[in-house]
Order: C-alpha cells, then sequence, then structure tokens
C-alpha cells in the first residue's frame, strides 16, 4: 500500500537526510559530497516534510515552506514580482522533491499529488512554488505547475521557475480522480439525482409524498404524531423545548447531560426560560438512576429531557431504565433521538416528545428536522416557525421542498435492511485495530465510536485527510478534548473501512517502529 504522512519522528528526519543526499548530490549534483552521505537542508528547521511510503518503506518525499524569503526568491527576485495579484495572497513553497530510482513510477506519483493537493488546501494557501528541475519538467507539468519565469540554474543543475494555483489543484484533481472518503456522522452522500426539484408544497403530487414519508416516520418510530421542518437537529431541539414550555408552564422539569450535545440541550433550555434542575455528568459516564430516583421520587418534577445517542462520545442513552423510573412517578419523557433514529430500532411510543432528522443514520439528505409526538399539542405561543399548534391546525404552513420530502421516503424505503447493515458495519468498526482506543466500552450504538488517539498518534486524522480519509475531528469540542471520530453511516462504508485500517496498520508500524 501507498501511502504519506507528515514527518514527525527522528527516524524520519534520518531517512530524509539519506534519500535527500542521493538525489541532490549523487544524482543531481547542487551539494557537495560527504562521508556520511547525508544532507541537512539548510531550512530544515523551518521546512514541513511530506513523505511516501511503500507499506513502511519511505520511498518518496517534499518540503512545505511559507517562510519568505524563498530559496527561489533568492534565484530570480521575489516571485510576486512575476505572478499575478490574485495568486500570491499566500504561498507556500514545494522543495526537495524525490522519489527513490526504484519507486518512479505512477502509484506515487498520484500519492504524491493527492498530498500536494490536500496539503494546499487544508493550509489555504493561494498558490504553491517550486524550482523545477528541467529533466522532471513533465513530471511537473502532470502535477499541474505551470512555468513562470526564465530558466535558471548551471549547465549541471538547470530548473524552472513554477506555479501551482488552487485553480488548477481542482483541474488537476479532476484528471487524477482525486476522491475523499468521509466518515462523518452527518450528511451523507447520495449517490441517486435529486427528484421532485420544481414539485409545489401546494400540489397533489407533493402531498402524496408528504404523508408516505410521515406514514414511514410513524412507522419507524411507533410515536403517534410527527412533523417535519426545514432545518437542523438543534431547530428541532428548540422547537421540543418550546412545547415543553407551552405545556409544562412553570412546571419544574430535570435536564441530564454526559456530553456535548446533553450540555448544549441544557443552554437550549436556558434560552426558553425554562424551569429546570440538571444533572450533569463526565462524558461518556452513565446517568445514575440511583440519583435519579432520588430526584424523581420528590414529585417536584413533571417532565424530564436528555440526550439519547451522544454523539460526542459514541454513548447511548439507555431509555428503558429512565422510563421504567419515570412511569413509576408520572414523569414525562422528552428526547433528543437525532443520532439514534434510524441507527438501531426502538420506540418512541412512551416519549412525550422526540426529536430527529434526515441526514444522520437514516442516511438522506441533511436538511429535514422531525419532532414526534404521542399527543396534540397544546397552545402555544412560540414564533410561528417553530410553534408545533400552527402545525396542527395548518398542515405544512411553510415551504417544505419537495426533493428533500422525497429523498427521506426513499431512504426510509431501505427499512429495516438498513439497521442490519448499520449493525454489521459497526461490528466491523468494533473489531478493528481502533476499538482499543474508544472512550466508551459500553452502551454504545451501531452509528459512531469516538477515539482518543495516544500522543505518539495525535497527528493520526490530519495525516488520514492526506491520503483521502477524513474523520470527522473538526468541531470546536473534538478539537478542545483531542478526540477522533468514525461513523458507519456513509455508502460504501465496508471496503473504504477496510482500506483505512490497513493505513492504520500501517502508520502505527512505522511510528511505533
Amino acid at each position: 500500500m501507498y501511502w504519506c504522512k507528515i514527518a514527525t519522528t527522528d527516524k524520519e528526519f534520518d531517512e530524509i537526510a539519506k534519500l535527500n543526499y542521493e538525489t541532490f548530490v549523487e544524482e543531481i549534483p547542487q551539494h557537495q559530497s560527504n562521508e556520511e552521505r547525508r544532507l541537512v537542508d539548510r531550512f530544515h528547521d523551518e521546512n514541513t516534510y511530506l513523505v511516501v511510503y511503500k507499506d513502511t518503506e519511505m520511498v518518496g518525499m517534499l518540503a512545505f515552506r511559507d517562510k519568505r524569503p524563498f530559496s527561489l526568491d533568492e534565484k530570480i527576485g521575489k516571485v510576486e514580482l512575476k505572478l499575478d495579484k490574485e495568486v500570491c495572497e499566500k504561498l507556500c513553497e514545494i522543495r526537495l522533491l524525490a522519489v527513490k530510482k526504484d519507486y518512479r513510477n505512477g502509484r506515487v506519483f498520484s500519492q504524491l499529488a493527492k498530498a500536494i493537493y490536500t496539503y494546499v488546501y487544508n493550509k489555504e494557501y493561494s498558490a504553491a512554488v517550486i524550482s523545477g528541475i528541467t529533466k522532471e519538467e513533465k513530471l511537473y507539468r502532470r502535477l499541474g505547475f505551470q512555468q513562470f519565469g526564465e530558466m535558471i540554474g548551471t549547465a549541471e543543475a538547470t530548473f524552472l521557475p513554477m506555479i501551482l494555483t488552487r485553480e488548477n489543484c481542482d483541474v488537476m484533481s479532476e484528471q487524477i480522480r482525486l476522491k475523499q472518503h468521509n466518515f462523518f456522522p452527518g450528511p451523507v452522500e447520495q449517490l441517486q439525482p435529486l427528484e421532485h426539484t420544481g414539485t409545489s408544497h401546494r400540489s397533489t403530487k407533493f402531498f402524496t409524498l408528504y404523508k408516505e414519508m410521515n406514514n414511514q416516520l410513524l412507522h419507524l418510530s411507533s410515536a403517534k404524531y410527527v412533523t417535519p421542518f426545514v432545518g437542523t437537529g438543534t431547530l428541532a431541539n428548540d422547537v421540543m423545548l418550546g412545547q415543553i414550555k407551552a405545556d409544562f408552564k412553570d412546571s419544574k422539569g430535570l435536564m441530564l447531560a454526559n456530553g456535548e450535545f446533553g450540555e448544549r440541550l441544557i443552554r437550549q433550555a436556558e434560552n426558553w426560560k425554562l424551569s429546570f434542575d440538571s444533572c450533569t455528568y463526565k462524558w461518556g459516564e452513565a446517568f445514575n438512576l440511583l440519583e435519579l430516583e432520588q430526584h424523581l421520587c420528590t414529585g417536584e418534577y413533571k417532565w424530564i429531557s436528555f440526550v439519547h445517542g451522544e454523539t460526542s462520545t459514541g454513548m447511548c442513552n439507555d431509555l428503558e431504565p429512565v422510563l421504567k423510573l419515570t412511569r413509576k412517578y408520572n414523569v414525562n419523557v422528552c428526547v433528543d433521538c437525532i443520532s439514534t433514529f434510524g441507527a438501531f430500532p426502538f420506540s418512541m411510543e412512551q416519549l412525550y416528545l422526540a426529536t430527529a432528522v434526515s441526514g444522520k443514520a437514516i442516511g438522506a439528505l441533511s436538511g429535514l428536522a422531525f419532532v414526534f409526538l404521542n399527543q396534540k399539542p397544546g397552545t402555544n405561543d412560540a414564533p410561528l416557525y417553530v410553534n408545533l399548534e400552527h402545525y396542527f391546525n395548518h398542515p405544512v404552513p411553510f415551504t417544505l421542498p419537495a426533493y428533500l420530502v422525497s429523498n427521506t421516503l426513499s431512504a426510509l424505503q431501505m427499512y429495516p435492511t438498513r439497521f442490519d447493515t448499520l449493525k454489521s458495519r459497526f461490528d466491523q468498526l468494533r473489531n478493528s485495530p481502533f476499538s482499543q482506543y474508544c472512550i466508551v466500552e459500553k452502551a454504545t450504538y451501531p452509528m459512531i465510536v469516538t477515539l482518543k488517539l495516544p500522543k505518539a498518534l495525535s497527528n493520526f486524522s490530519e495525516d488520514a485527510k492526506l491520503n483521502g480519509f477524513l474523520l470527522h475531528d473538526e468541531s470546536s469540542y473534538l478539537k478542545k478534548h483531542n478526540i477522533v471520530q468514525i461513523s458507519v453511516i456513509s455508502i460504501g462504508f465496508e471496503k473504504i473501512f477496510e482500506r483505512l485500517s490497513e493505513f492504520f496498520n500501517l502508520y502505527q508500524e512505522v511510528i511505533e517502529g
């Protein structure tokens, strides 16, 4: 397997010095020979080295540097004087492009190209410049570089000033079929073309789709009613909290949280000025049922709310133990099911209110939010768009895109088979090399795992991007806690995850070896 990473270890830097010598002393005579047969670049401490491996052997490299002056500045003068202004906003220089002679093939070229484009994009460079060796001009042009200055150098080593712009990155990435595979908990890539994009939400065709989608939602959830909105899970939770305020007035509730989204739900409840107490736990820690009963037995609380699937940790908060206590003390249960609905079978029959979305486990387009109820909503003075009572009195009162309804209906028609698919994928993930780094071992649900990688592997997620594997790590709460996530809901997960696992095994071996 060919793959790449950013060099970080002493062993890698030693290999870089050897390859640097072989290429730029013995093959291209730019520097004096030495007995050690090692060449440490003069900008070594400022370079970011991207290295290519064949399994566990380093076979190629290049260096990025964005501190001025560039080595090219020293050769031709300030490069901006020869370039269009729009490409000079944020420049970097690529140097020391070298590949072992036995590995100068299309596989290494492709890996270098993908990594260059990804790195340039991730760092938001406007362009990259390079002193291209004239005998490798064809290779540079294949990578998307274009000449912008006169030939320079000596008879033994001549170079061309060349530039790779973001625009050329786009062109070349299409030519080499650069494909990135995401392991996000949403949105899910769609393979089928969108239908009903011109269908009015007032038409008979729309109402047929709308009714069928709602019937499928109710069948899958076992709830009595469902109201779709155009929006996100956060909107669905605001609608739920607004209805709690309308139905329970100033009656006190209890909110539970053991992760980012439970804590976010509490912040939303504070914005609604609901009357409640909260029980917060460490991320990934199970709710304390004894403590919960001590609260509920007082008779002080009329409702309780929490997150079912806490995506931030990959933990599922079991419904049944909580429902058993709330039945005993006649407390209404309102649950954020955004990340669990469609991930595995469960019933909302005993929930007072629940929320879900189209773009998570069920695999449809993002854009629809759902609020499930088991009773008709009471009088509500919330703003119209988030007012459940208004939706019951005026079915589809606002524009609902028919293509979202149609797409969601198609996704829902994959059940119950999709439950088995997600469970099989989750078992594959839990039996993989990643399982040892899961931050919760129990009460997980078949959609996502959250990983806390050791310090030695802390750059894995960033290096994975260079190889076309996008883990979920960009959210602020993930960065704060230094955690990454892998979800199973994307199309083609099985084969892509096998490749990711192979890459991870090699990566560990290189880092630890």
